[in-house]
């Protein structure tokens, strides 16, 4: 009965915003990076621009009097609620390399958590221990024994891949609530100053390389520039029922963003909160597979972190 359900993926598709075309069959990491001009100061304009865009888009959407349903995930509703479809599981198993988020960047998107829950009640949070950026999708919604074999041609090449974050440090900044119809995350943009030339989209271009030299296609959902990790997703529409809530739950996200724009930005870890995040603080790269849509899954191999 899984593989009849439509993802929300499918109803709710994450688009480029940035206004940058990537050309088909190359590097998308690459060629963002070369339309850029490898300025490390447009990549971040162009990862602002994509998700504040999004955010514009997506509060249209809330606020329309043509409102018509949130983008309920079929797949998570049911492992929530099993009485829904007794014995049901996910038959989506993916392969993918994730940035864990070291301990105070967990505190902060806990606390972005608690704000959104006093607001809207019956979403469904991520657990503290799940969460996680995805910094390259190797390729998902495969059987299991697909990525099985997938993961034998890639092995030898993991634990260089995993640790690669020791050397290539890419810093992020300026943590702001995103969201759509489905879920919402705390997304974060390449840091811009005088030792930032190598960013998050550097990483994720040399990543993409590493999987791609062992043999392997990727075959990603979407190379959208955003740096998220995925705070929760909506599992019913209760919160979100009638206009005067769908107001509440804007305004509540516009304030927390405000919040964060001046308390957290440049704080730079004076006050109870730090924004910033050094890619493989505390952990190095997690390769992980298996169903792992929502947190889940296994580590094949946690990378060594600093």
């Amino acid at each position: 009965m899984g593989s009849q359900l439509v993802s929300t993926d499918a109803k709710n598709k994450l688009e480029d915003l940035s206004g940058i075309t990537i050309p088909p069959g190359q590097n998308p990491y690459q060629a963002f990076i070369t339309a850029c001009r490898d300025d490390h100061a447009e990549i971040r304009a162009l990862y602002s621009a994509h998700r504040t865009n999004r955010n514009e888009q997506q509060k249209a959407k809330f606020l329309s009097p043509d409102f018509k349903e949130l983008a309920i995930d079929p797949f998570l509703l049911r492992i929530e609620n099993p009485q829904i479809d007794p014995g049901f599981t996910d038959p989506r198993h993916c392969l993918v390399f994730w940035a864990r988020p070291p301990d105070h960047v967990i505190r902060l998107a806990t606390h972005l958590q608690t704000l959104l829950k006093n607001v809207a009640p019956n979403i469904w949070l991520m657990p503290q221990h799940r969460m996680h950026m995805t910094t390259l999708e190797v390729t998902h919604s495969k059987t299991p024994e697909e990525i099985a074999a997938l993961v034998a041609t890639m092995r030898s090449a993991i634990p260089y891949i995993t640790s690669f974050t020791y050397s290539h440090r890419p810093r992020l900044v300026k943590p702001m609530i995103s969201y759509d119809l489905s879920a919402f995350a705390v997304s974060f943009l390449p840091a811009d100053g005088g030792g930032d030339a190598y960013t998050y989209h550097h990483l994720r271009r040399d990543v993409f390389d590493l999987a791609r030299s062992t043999g392997v296609a990727i075959e990603s959902r979407y190379q959208v520039p955003s740096a998220h990790i995925t705070l929760g997703r909506f599992l019913t529409d209760e919160d979100h029922r009638t206009p005067e809530q769908r107001e509440a739950w804007v305004r509540a996200i516009d304030d927390i963003n405000r919040w964060l724009e001046e308390e957290v930005w440049d704080d730079e870890g004076r006050g109870q909160f730090c924004g910033e995040w050094v890619v493989g603080q505390e952990k190095g790269l997690d390769a992980r597979c298996g169903a792992l849509w929502y947190g889940g899954g296994r580590t094949i191999n946690l990378g060594q972190g600093f």
